[in-house]
């Protein structure tokens, strides 16, 4: 059965790319970096289980992201999955690291539709590393790449009402709110209403 609409992403257009370090904005000694001692975003590695269990046994990661992790098993899985679904083209995850490469934090694609050049932003940040402006920061270095490189149209991003902190970064990162699904997201207390940002290529 045809589809009326042409494909704006060919298929292949994701899993044939190597996964980029992805680096900041600003030039410090000829090398591209952030500031505040933030540095890049980079794949995923077996190392980072340490972080990955730090992130996951935080109360406000597991409140908005719903998942727990409670072993080193449990943390190379998750650490291990980024891979193959960057090869199936359905979502990929960086780390937000320091200028140490020590992850602090984590930005993605979820739900990646390449056909209609689409895709939803994830993120979180440990607990240790809040405060210093790292997910607003993170989320314009991969709003770039998805747009300018990969060449996606629309970037969606929603949270819980109740997530404040989220709602401010998404604001700021350039994301306006476009309205409220209510009873969209189910938390470990219920159904949440979610807001919804988003930005199109050409804004």
């Amino acid at each position: 059965m045809p589809n009326l609409s042409t494909p704006v992403l060919a298929a292949g257009r994701l899993s044939r790319m190597t996964q980029p370090r992805l680096a900041g904005t600003r030039r410090h000694g000829g090398a591209r970096r952030w500031t505040n001692g933030l540095g890049s975003l980079r794949p995923w590695r077996a190392d980072d289980v340490a972080a990955v269990r730090e992130a996951f046994g935080d109360a406000d990661i597991q409140r908005w992201h719903v998942l727990r992790i409670d072993d080193d098993a449990e943390a190379l899985a998750w650490v291990a999955q980024w891979a193959r679904r960057w090869s199936a083209e359905e979502a990929a995850s960086w780390a937000i690291v320091g200028d140490d490469d020590r992850a602090l934090g984590q930005i993605g694609l979820r739900g990646i539709d390449l056909p209609e050049a689409k895709a939803h932003l994830s993120y979180w940040v440990l607990a240790s590393a809040r405060g210093r402006g790292l997910a607003g920061r993170a989320v314009k270095v991969l709003t770039e790449w998805s747009f300018g490189t990969l060449g996606l149209h629309r970037l969606s991003l929603d949270h819980s009402v109740h997530n404040e902190q989220s709602c401010r970064v998404a604001t700021k990162a350039g994301y306006p709110l476009e309205g409220v699904l209510r009873g969209s997201m189910l938390h470990a207390d219920g159904w949440h209403d979610a807001h919804v940002h988003g930005r199109l290529a050409g804004d």
